[in-house]
């Protein structure tokens, strides 16, 4: 204990008091009413006026000798509470002045109107449920220290109960996205999280190890074979909501562990998942918005359709101002616009990926309103259907809002021996260092030799969703418990500088 504020000694003290007393953390509340409840109610005459019983948090105490004013915040908002010597009696009277900010109470009274013309409960008797043994921190109310927020996730939701109203948003979000595609004969199922071969995306994995097993297995860092499997078993539509892990950098718009929705569906073409996901995203703006205008930042975003579908080839010219004395469809003519952009091209060699890099330089960040990227080169879509008219690109579209991918989609490639070779190809890449390249996946080409049929896949990132629709400016305000770094002792960092860190990166 010698490590104790001053302050949490006091209050161990006075629990210390009330074990002696038989205080046994009671757990015998029966709850009747909510604050917003009780703030909703029409005041009537206290002789016959409903008794209401709430339970919440301390969080403002006012004492006026034999008489205070306290404010109780739970699970609907907060309402002031009338507490009255002559009413409660001297003995609880004085329990109720031993109480402190950040106790857990019960109350019970009925609804009256203060002189001042605020409503509050009318304190008949109130009694001690749960007593907070560590304060809350100084200046807590309307806490914006980020190293607080990020880290004690649960003092956060009580200094600011508006965070609460992201995290409401969140699950309405999630309930909206299955509503929307069980709607659709779509089936939600649910696959492993361990895999022996990380695939379905280009990205580093976490690694472990199955002791029973004995082997080295991976945490799964996207959705995507085991659902495409399932279509080759007869499951034509199929959903899945899940957490998917890559072993990557920290920034406004990353966290190495993150909500995914993928879907796929039997005898679709991406150009059908466009359709679908303009009507899917639409369908939630108005259920968790309530408009097509969705403020973010210093944006109104018009969710209005129908919504602009160019190629990524076009979008460089068209919005990120190349001349088309260009040609970019030659990788000297990509390489020469990168030079006269300064865009710095990693592999040079490769028309995709330089393609890929003039795009994201000069084109990303200017998407506001929603905006279907489509014909996304070959090099850069493992896993994509090549487009029949041309073989540079491929059957695929990513959703751009607010600068940042917000759905990504192809039709995909079911030609297994075409698929067995892009394995051959990223199991070399890796050979040769690249760390987000995946190996060949003997299980998942086995499936496809069974017979994959014509099929359209999507996936979904739900954090960056519920950024869009909750004006939330980075990843971690729609997280509950965002990954950090390591708190080391006596070092001063705040989450804010961990991420600019990382994003610089």
């Amino acid at each position: 204990m010698s490590d104790r504020s001053e302050q949490e000694l006091v209050r161990f003290g006075k629990l210390s008091k009330l074990r002696e007393q038989g205080y046994p953390f009671p757990n015998d509340v029966k709850v009747n009413a909510k604050a917003a409840v009780v703030l909703a109610s029409e005041v009537q005459d206290p002789a016959t006026a409903p008794r209401y019983t709430i339970a919440g948090r301390l969080v403002q105490i006012r004492n006026m000798g034999k008489a205070a004013f306290v404010h109780v915040l739970d699970g609907s908002g907060k309402i002031q509470l009338y507490v009255k010597k002559d009413v409660l009696g001297d003995a609880a009277f004085e329990a109720f002045k031993d109480f402190d900010i950040g106790d857990i109470v019960e109350a019970s009274g009925y609804a009256f109107v203060t002189k001042t013309g605020e409503k509050s409960l009318h304190v008949e008797a109130i009694r001690l449920l749960t007593k907070a043994l560590i304060p809350l921190p100084e200046k807590w109310h309307g806490l914006r220290d980020q190293e607080i927020r990020y880290r004690a996730r649960y003092v956060d939701l009580i200094a600011n109960p508006e965070v609460r109203d992201i995290f409401k948003a969140r699950a309405k979000i999630i309930r909206e996205v299955r509503s929307f595609l069980d709607n659709r004969d779509y089936v939600e199922v649910e696959t492993p999280v361990l895999h022996y071969t990380a695939g379905g995306a280009t990205a580093r994995p976490f690694t472990t190890y199955h002791n029973a097993l004995s082997t080295s297995m991976h945490l799964r860092i996207a959705l995507e074979l085991p659902l495409k499997k399932l279509v080759v078993g007869g499951l034509e539509r199929v959903y899945e909501v899940g957490r998917v892990f890559r072993n990557e950098g920290l920034s406004k718009k990353h966290n190495p562990e993150f909500t995914m929705l993928e879907f796929y569906q039997a005898y679709a073409t991406f150009e059908d998942l466009m359709t679908l996901t303009e009507d899917m995203f639409v369908h939630l703006a108005q259920a968790v918005v309530g408009s097509l205008k969705v403020p973010y930042g210093d944006h109104v975003l018009d969710f209005t359709p129908p919504w602009p579908r160019i190629s990524m080839l076009d979008s460089i010219y068209s919005v990120g101002g190349v001349s088309k004395e260009f040609d970019l469809q030659t990788l000297s003519g990509v390489v020469a616009a990168a030079k006269k952009h300064q865009v710095h091209l990693d592999e040079p060699q490769d028309w995709g990926r330089s393609l890929e890099a003039l795009w994201g330089e000069l084109v990303e960040g200017k998407l506001i309103n929603p905006t279907f990227i489509t014909h996304h080169p070959f090099s850069i879509s493992p896993l994509a259907r090549k487009n029949l008219s041309d073989p540079k690109i491929t059957d695929r579209f990513e959703l751009i809002i607010a600068g940042m991918e917000a759905a990504n989609a192809f039709s995909e490639l079911n030609d297994a021996e075409d698929q067995r070779e892009r394995f051959e190809a990223q199991a070399a890449r890796k050979a040769q260092g690249d760390e987000e390249a995946t190996d060949v996946d003997e299980d998942f080409l086995r499936a496809l030799e069974y017979g994959l049929p014509p099929t359209a896949g999507e996936g979904v990132g739900i954090d960056r969703l519920v950024m869009l629709l909750t004006n939330s400016s980075t990843i971690r305000d729609v997280v509950l418990f965002p990954q950090l770094k390591p708190r080391v002792e006596g070092e001063e960092e705040t989450a804010q500088t961990e991420e600019a860190a990382a994003s610089a990166k």
